[in-house]
């Protein structure tokens, strides 16, 4: 019997999820989270054989989630369910270890193959997702000017971007220029569309 843990913020999918899976005769459904932190806390407690985690939940996204857990129940292997397939997120999932990576818009039946496939030792990816991240290729953008341009796609002035990223208002502005000119924005608010749709920041 596989041992699932599943993660994600919206009950109805969460609840759906776990229905379905629960009715394959060789999984079982042992624990169910809404945030990042309930997942890792969950995973603790149950120790799974494999944690479907939703990309984009409160407290910890997904990855995070899925690293926290490589570190914590080695026996645990995660997958990504996202509606969010951006190419950016499927190279951050690998980096991080995860196992699989699908887009939610898969039939129940290919994520229970695809979680006996993890369970195994396997991966997966979607042949989609991972024809998109290749064609996208790599970010131009070192990590403190990701970092910098996160933190500005929340609207936050300067002066709070420079607190929060214990860096000076000048650095903040270098950075930000940096950004957009490597990713050819006329301001940081393009910056951050071009980033964001490439799955870069």
């Amino acid at each position: 019997m596989i041992r699932l843990l599943l993660a994600d913020d919206e009950t109805l999918i969460r609840d759906a999820l776990a229905g379905l899976l629960g009715l394959e005769e060789d999984l079982a459904v042992v624990a169910t989270a809404a945030s990042g932190p309930e997942a890792v806390a969950a995973a603790r407690k149950h120790v799974p054989d494999v944690a479907v985690l939703d990309l984009q939940m409160p407290g910890l996204d997904g990855i995070a989630v899925a690293e926290q857990l490589a570190a914590q129940v080695p026996g645990c292997r995660s997958v990504i369910v996202t509606s969010h397939g951006r190419p950016g997120y499927l190279k951050k999932a690998l980096a991080a270890g995860v196992a699989a990576f699908l887009p939610k818009t898969v039939s129940a039946r290919v994520l229970a193959d695809v979680v006996r496939q993890v369970h195994a030792g396997g991966r997966y990816v979607d042949p989609e997702l991972a024809a998109a991240a290749i064609s996208a290729g790599d970010s131009p953008l070192t990590p403190r000017e990701s970092d910098v341009l996160e933190l500005a796609a929340e609207g936050a002035p300067i002066e709070e971007i420079a607190q929060r990223a214990h860096l000076s208002a000048g650095t903040v502005r270098n950075y930000l220029s940096a950004a957009a000119a490597k990713l050819g924005a006329a301001n940081r608010h393009e910056a951050v569309h071009v980033a964001r749709r490439h799955g870069w920041i």
